[in-house]
C-alpha cells in the first residue's frame, strides 16, 4: 500500500509538472485543420495544443536584449518564458521520440511566429536560431526543400525583402489575402493569413450571406491553386463559424478554445 502511495503521489506531481505532457500527446490523433491563436496565453504553452492534437500553433514574439522572448504585449514579457524553452526545445524532443515528426504520423508541425518588435533586427535573431534546429526545422535551400518535423512561418512585421534573399532560410513568409495573386513559390510563402473583420461582415450569428460565403470560397480555391494555405484571425470563435470555415476547406481554422475546437473536429470526423 505505501509503495502504491509513493506512485500515486509521483504520478500526480509528474501530472502537475507537466513532467508526462509530452508522452501522453503521443497518444493523441492530430487535426489537421487546428491552429492554436495565441498558444501562448495558454496554461502549458504549446503542451496544451499537444494534448488536444493541435497541428499549428502561434507564438509572438519580442527582441529583448538579444532573447526571442514570447508574449502579447511589452507589459507581459518574462526572461524566462523564451522562444527556444517554450517552443523550440520541447518540439525537437517530441519529434527525436516521434521518429522524426511531432505525432509520429510522418506529417509536418506548423509553428506560426508573429515578430512583435521591428522586423529587420527581430527576424535576424529567429533566423540563427532556427539554424540551430536543424534537426528538427524544414529548411529550402536555393528553393529546394528539406522537409523536417516543423514547418516556420513568420508573420507579423515580416521583413519580406529580407527572407527572399536568403539562399538558406528556415522560414517562409506569411502572406495576406493581397497575396492571393503573387507569384511567389510556395515554399516562400506557405500560408496566407488575414483578419476575418477586416474582410467579411458575418460574425458566426445565423446563416452567412451567400456573397460573402462566395468571396470566402474563392480566396481559399485561390490559396491552393497556388499550394498555400489559408487561415483568418479574429474568426467568430463558435461552432457555427468553425463548421462554415471547415466546409470552404480553410486549412487552419483559428482558435482560443482548443476542448471545443477538438470536440467540433473530431465529430466532424467520426461522421464521415
Amino acid at each position: 500500500m505505501r509503495i502504491l502511495a509513493i506512485t500515486i503521489a509521483v504520478l500526480t506531481l509528474a501530472v502537475a509538472s507537466g513532467w508526462t505532457s509530452s508522452l501522453s500527446a503521443a497518444d493523441v490523433k492530430p487535426l489537421a485543420q487546428s491552429h492554436a491563436h495565441n498558444d501562448y496565453l495558454h496554461p502549458r504553452p504549446l503542451l496544451d495544443a499537444l494534448s488536444h492534437g493541435f497541428t499549428s500553433v502561434e507564438a509572438d514574439i519580442f527582441l529583448v536584449d538579444g532573447k526571442l522572448l514570447v508574449a502579447h504585449t511589452r507589459r507581459e514579457l518574462d526572461p524566462e518564458r523564451t522562444l527556444e524553452k517554450l517552443y523550440l526545445e520541447p518540439l525537437r524532443e517530441r519529434a527525436r521520440a516521434g521518429g522524426g515528426s511531432i505525432y509520429g504520423d510522418g506529417q509536418p508541425f506548423h509553428l506560426l511566429i508573429d515578430l512583435k518588435s521591428s522586423g529587420e533586427e527581430t527576424y535576424a535573431a529567429p533566423s540563427d536560431v532556427l539554424a540551430e534546429y536543424s534537426d528538427t526545422i524544414t529548411a529550402v535551400r536555393d528553393g529546394e526543400v528539406d522537409r523536417k518535423a516543423v514547418d516556420v512561418s513568420i508573420s507579423g512585421s515580416r521583413p519580406i525583402a529580407t527572407i527572399t534573399a536568403q539562399p538558406l532560410r528556415y522560414a517562409g513568409i506569411d502572406g495576406r489575402l493581397s497575396d492571393l495573386d503573387s507569384d511567389a513559390p510556395a515554399h516562400l510563402m506557405p500560408l496566407i493569413s488575414d483578419s476575418w473583420a477586416a474582410h467579411f461582415r458575418w460574425r458566426g450569428r445565423g446563416p452567412i450571406d451567400e456573397a460573402e460565403r462566395e468571396k470566402l470560397n474563392d480566396a481559399v480555391a485561390k490559396a491552393h491553386a497556388a499550394g498555400r494555405k489559408i487561415r483568418f484571425w479574429a474568426t467568430p470563435d463558435n461552432e457555427t463559424a468553425w463548421r462554415e470555415l471547415q466546409a470552404a476547406g480553410v486549412d487552419l481554422i483559428n482558435t482560443d478554445d482548443l476542448a471545443g475546437l477538438e470536440a467540433f473536429l473530431r465529430e466532424q470526423s467520426s461522421q464521415q
